[in-house]
């Protein structure tokens, strides 16, 4: 009996002496398995450095991702396709599933991003700004109205009074892009962040009018979440001044 408290007493003083430490809740003791993640397709770079991170941060855990259009997402999901986490580069497609009972607790806006007109490296169509989206001589890429870039496209020529004549509308961000990396568009618009990540093959244009069509991101854990413990974790993660830092390297603003 003197030797079993003994020993309590030694494990208890070891333990504040911060030697030996329960498992936190939310901690890498207590999660486990995969944590499948839903994100807007302009999230690729950031969320696949992140998810390195947090896979080094909680032993065992996997993230898989699914990156696409956020409106093509919001219907997967509405649809019933397993996901933890969803990440949206608009609101409007978070309230779909929203609307649909699809998410656990409110979305939190952990982003903010902003049209840019990508060029080739050399600028060979001459693009000096918006007015050329107008013009039909330089062949142009947008996204599809129906995605976040796209809609913000939209925003930004009705507010510059301009009818763009694009040659080509893509499902993406990223598919627009890489039509402005292999040449085959003179000018593109997508987001800054876009063109800060597509290196020295892309050239990016400022203009005033991307002021009026700023993108809020929004993040939420789901409803039906397969791995609920790790979806929360992970949100938890993305609003981390851990993760903040490397989303303002990236060139998104951080609300």
């Amino acid at each position: 009996m003197i030797r079993s408290l003994s020993v309590l007493v030694a494990a208890v003083g070891v333990a504040g002496c911060g030697s030996v430490h329960p498992a936190e809740p939310g901690g890498p003791n207590t999660i486990a398995g995969t944590v499948t993640v839903f994100a807007a397709a302009s999230l690729t770079e950031t969320f696949t450095e992140l998810g390195k991170q947090f896979e080094a941060a909680h032993p065992g855990v996997r993230v898989m991702y699914s990156f696409g259009a956020s409106s093509a997402l919001a219907e997967q999901i509405n649809q019933g396709a397993p996901a933890d986490v969803f990440a949206s580069a608009a609101p409007k497609n978070m309230r779909q599933v929203v609307d649909m009972g699809e998410v656990a607790g409110a979305p939190a806006t952990f982003v903010r991003n902003r049209l840019e007109i990508a060029i080739p490296e050399g600028n060979p169509g001459h693009i000096t700004g918006l007015a050329d989206f107008g013009r039909t001589e330089p062949r142009i890429a947008l996204c599809a109205e129906q995605v976040p870039c796209g809609a913000a496209a939209a925003t930004v020529f009705r507010v510059a009074g301009i009818a763009p004549r694009p040659d080509t509308r893509e499902t993406d961000v990223k598919a627009v892009l890489t039509k402005v990396k292999l040449g085959e568009v003179d000018a593109a618009l997508v987001y800054r962040t876009d063109v800060q990540a597509g290196g020295d093959q892309i050239e990016g244009i400022d203009f005033p009018e991307a002021d009026k069509a700023i993108n809020d991101y929004p993040i939420a854990p789901l409803a039906h979440a397969p791995n609920a413990t790790a979806a929360g974790a992970f949100v938890d993660f993305i609003r981390s001044e851990r993760a903040r830092t490397v989303f303002a390297t990236a060139g998104f603003d951080t609300p």
